[in-house]
């Protein structure tokens, strides 16, 4: 089920909400038990063919974790590592079975029919994976109370707003707030804020993203006749469409919980205006950052052992991150090149970053340079596809000198503006909004919005339009008018970017 649909938005939604609060002031556990119910419809409207492999995936986490307690509290260690192991053994290659499965086989050169991918796998793996591995830390309540409410570790899992493309859920943030009161009693300020937040993240992807999209696609369509300015505008465009596609499916997400009372943990912050590539990754996705650094990053090493190991330990940490997204050379080469500018940024700062200060200007210029060509290989059907596009982008593709392509760089740009006006405004106008608008956090500064603090730093050199919300008569009629403006676009099928990951 697509948040931006009508059934969603007119039926499953406001019966969910309702029933939720109904629930509550009768019975907490029956108000849980429907929401995860819920949850699970929400899934299974997608394809209830894969419903038996998420409830699968969950009973087997959910005992393999009392077991790994059970253990612990025996003393018995080594068996409650044994049993983590191959908890999360089982995760994983279930994962690779669904994900990874026909590539693999096609590198061994063997035909393999790929199995279908599960919607949200990656999602609902990754949760369940640091599950196991915090129960095994003793990180997890050793007391049972998380553990002897299988509803709440079942709503933790399958929770619908996260459930199908994030954030990654920790249980350390999510199930407590299960176990409070406050939840499930109905607040006129939260449903106003949530709804708020909600038509922002509709509006971002149903007049934004989606608009922007028509640009990316014919850039990246097979045999798509290309020029040197093209292929910039093309680029630009899903790395725009990417932004306001991604940022607004976190928005959505934080509405909705924010209408049940329910918080969750920052995954968006302005990544676009990062003045270096640790900054972008501190605001992009940060959810996945954190897994990654937690749970692969400082397991392998860190920094504590040398430079050299700390780069090879950035470099699998970001590789593996790229294969996480998809099983192919493109989604590789995507995290190679984030690690090797990560490495690039860690080697500057421990030479030469005391004593010579990138300007904040060049830093973001290198920073968002490099992000886009990133993005190409992101996004393109196939290597050939990937390296066409950067040929041309560097002014070297077939009949394209690259002086020439230099020369007539600012009177294509006028032509462009002039005989492209409608794209040319669009890319413009997402461009600017990306650098320069407050972001969501910002406009809701009065209201705590997410559970985990985002980084202080403010935007670099970026200059800040202030915008803050609070409920008012004002503030209703453009969030209505907004909102009846979006249901414009509802008429055509739109799914999030990152639904396929």
């Amino acid at each position: 089920m697509l948040f931006n649909s009508y059934v969603f938005l007119f039926a499953f939604l406001p019966f969910v909400v309702s029933v939720f609060f109904l629930l509550g002031r009768w019975s907490v556990e029956w108000a849980t038990g429907w929401l995860a119910f819920a949850s699970i419809a929400f899934y299974s409207w997608w394809d209830v063919r894969f419903t038996p492999i998420l409830f699968g995936s969950i009973l087997f986490n959910f005992f393999v974790a009392k077991g790994i307690g059970r253990c612990l509290g025996r003393g018995r260690t080594r068996a409650a590592r044994g049993l983590a192991g191959l908890g999360i053994g089982a995760d994983l290659l279930a994962l690779g079975y669904f994900k990874y499965a026909s590539f693999f086989a096609s590198i061994a050169g063997t035909a393999l029919t790929a199995a279908a991918l599960p919607i949200g796998i990656s999602f609902f793996t990754f949760t369940q994976i640091a599950f196991l591995a915090d129960t095994l830390a003793g990180k997890v309540e050793t007391d049972g109370t998380d553990q002897a409410r299988p509803v709440h570790y079942l709503l933790f899992v399958t929770y619908f707003p996260h459930l199908i493309a994030g954030p990654i859920l920790h249980h350390a943030e999510m199930m407590p707030q299960f176990r409070r009161p406050v939840v499930y009693r109905p607040s006129a300020e939260a449903l106003c804020v949530g709804m708020t937040v909600f038509v922002i993240g509709l509006c971002k992807k149903l007049l934004v993203a989606d608009h922007i999209a028509v640009y990316a696609d014919m850039a990246f369509a097979p045999g798509a006749m290309l020029t040197v300015p093209g292929a910039w505008r093309g680029v630009l465009a899903y790395t725009l469409q990417i932004y306001f596609d991604f940022s607004a499916y976190c928005d959505m997400a934080i509405g909705v919980s924010r209408m049940l009372n329910i918080t969750l943990p920052a995954n968006f912050e302005s990544p676009y205006r990062a003045c270096s590539i640790s900054d972008f990754w501190r605001r992009w996705h940060m959810t996945l950052s954190r897994f990654l650094r937690d749970y692969l990053y400082i397991p392998l090493g860190g920094n504590r052992y040398g430079s050299v190991r700390r780069h090879t330990n950035l470099m699998a940490t970001m590789v593996l991150g790229g294969f996480w997204h998809g099983a192919g050379w493109t989604f590789l080469i995507w995290g190679f090149l984030h690690g090797t500018y990560l490495c690039a940024h860690h080697a500057w700062r421990a030479s030469l970053g005391q004593r010579v200060r990138l300007p904040p200007f060049l830093g973001w210029v290198l920073t968002f340079g490099g992000v886009m060509v990133a993005w190409v290989f992101f996004r393109a059907p196939d290597l050939p596809g990937a390296l066409h596009v950067l040929r041309l982008m560097a002014g070297l593709g077939e009949g394209v000198e690259l002086r020439e392509a230099a020369s007539a760089g600012f009177g294509s740009f006028v032509r462009w503006v002039a005989g492209e006006r409608d794209q040319a405004l669009w890319l413009l106008a997402g461009l600017g909004g990306a650098l320069f608008l407050p972001n969501l956090r910002q406009i809701m500064l009065r209201h705590e919005l997410v559970l985990a603090s985002v980084p202080s730093w403010d935007g670099g050199f970026w200059p800040r339009i202030q915008l803050l919300w609070s409920p008012n008569f004002a503030w209703a009629v453009v969030v209505v008018g907004v909102f009846i403006i979006s249901l414009a676009r509802l008429n055509q099928v739109s799914h999030f970017l990152y639904f396929q990951f």
